[in-house]
């Protein structure tokens, strides 16, 4: 993670460059701004991978003498059979059409958007009184 914590602070540094040179040459704020935002973002990514690195073990992509197959294994818990992210993406879906069509629909994609959000974050809770 340190690789890529470098290159998203490099990233930054040359996004805040681009922005300073963009907004004094251009004198147009809806791009200056998108540029600094972007600066933003990439200052945030970089520091959550660099903060990060300095608190797990060095994997492979840090190790310049490392194959492929170093960093093979578990790479983490997928739900296999997960119905919410359908609900979030048809909720999503009508709520995006409800701004092209018409801002009630937003009233039959927020039900639909708060059942996949609410089912997909609490799907393996089953409580802490089954616990004991």
């Amino acid at each position: 993670m340190k690789a890529q914590g470098r290159m998203f602070i490099w990233l930054a540094v040359f996004l805040l460059g681009v922005a300073l040179v963009y907004g004094l040459w251009s004198k147009e704020p809806v791009g200056t701004t998108a540029l600094f935002l972007a600066f933003g973002l990439a200052v945030m990514i970089g520091y959550y991978l660099a903060f990060t690195a300095r608190r797990v073990d060095t994997g492979a992509q840090d190790n310049k003498d490392a194959d492929v197959a170093d960093d093979a294994g578990e790479v983490g818990f997928f739900s296999p059979h997960s119905w919410q992210p359908l609900f979030l993406g048809i909720g999503g879906a009508l709520a995006f059409l409800g701004i092209a069509v018409g801002w009630w629909l937003l009233f039959f994609s927020l039900p639909l958007l708060l059942v996949g959000l609410f089912g997909w974050v609490f799907e393996y809770y089953h409580g802490e009184a089954q616990n004991q």
